[in-house]
């Protein structure tokens, strides 16, 4: 395990703090000793969470709505912050959504949205605060993709396209700072089924059973609490690895992808067209 002194006064922005892997985040890190920054669009999640990590501390967190599909908000928050903490170590762009429909079924303005908030809110929160990262000497940019951002599945295109986008910016954005020879680190974090609530929170395609997706995925697929999804990012995260899988399905899932190429494909397809035909009966 990584020295945890290492966070020890480091300021950590971390987005979609409200609940889940963003929360988790903001104690585990808060315990280590470091300084976070918190934001939302869910303020009453935000404040659970400022008072978790006061109570895990005596320290409030800095705290501020932010929508993340804003750019103008995310460079007023960057100066926010480094007015009141004075400086910014680590950026985590956790924030996300999700979206489930065929490609024939989901409305250009859902998919506007996903990909505004999963992908945008990334390349905005990398931008407005990479100067800052820079500028700290020991800095790190921590993007989350997902295992959606290693494989694809059946009506998840809009997930898919969004984490896949993720992954190659943050990819490309690395090897930008080592050119640079900036002292800046960047990882792109690979999660697989954590027990938040992304899927119950998640839109749908007309004609999607919703309800039954997120039971599947709360029943079969949600095999990681979000402390443990907190604790391996920042141990990666403070161990310098660029690739980030949080869960033995992710790490399982990925080798699975880069042993049969894209043969993984049409077994997903098979192991959906399955799952379809029992639900029906």
């Amino acid at each position: 395990m990584s020295n945890p002194l290492l966070l020890q006064d480091k300021v950590l922005v971390i987005t979609g703090a409200a609940s889940g892997i963003g929360r988790a985040l903001a104690v585990d890190a808060a315990r280590r000793g470091a300084v976070p920054a918190i934001s939302d669009v869910d303020v009453t999640g935000l404040e659970e969470t400022a008072r978790l990590v006061e109570q895990a501390t005596d320290r409030r967190p800095h705290v501020e709505k932010l929508d993340v599909r804003d750019r103008d908000a995310w460079h007023s928050y960057a100066s926010s912050v480094v007015a009141e903490l004075g400086r910014a170590d680590v950026i985590v762009n956790n924030a996300g959504v999700a979206l489930s429909g065929d490609v024939d079924k989901v409305s250009e303005e859902q998919f506007r949205f996903l990909v505004d908030v999963d992908f945008w809110g990334v390349v905005h929160g990398t931008q407005a605060f990479l100067p800052h990262v820079i500028a700290s000497g020991d800095g790190h940019v921590v993007n989350i993709s997902s295992l959606f951002g290693l494989l694809s599945v059946p009506g998840q295109s809009a997930y898919n396209a969004a984490k896949f986008a993720v992954r190659g910016f943050t990819e490309s954005l690395r090897q930008e700072m080592l050119v640079a020879g900036h002292p800046v680190q960047v990882h792109c974090v690979h999660p697989g089924g954590i027990k938040t609530a992304i899927a119950r929170n998640a839109a749908a395609a007309e004609g999607v059973d919703q309800q039954g997706n997120a039971d599947f995925f709360d029943r079969k697929l949600a095999r990681t609490s979000p402390e443990k999804a907190a604790r391996v990012i920042l141990d990666g995260m403070l161990a310098g690895r660029p690739r980030i899988l949080v869960g033995a399905d992710a790490r399982v899932l990925d080798a699975f992808v880069r042993l049969t190429g894209s043969g993984y494909q049409r077994v997903v397809a098979r192991v959906m067209r399955g799952r379809m035909g029992a639900v029906s009966h």
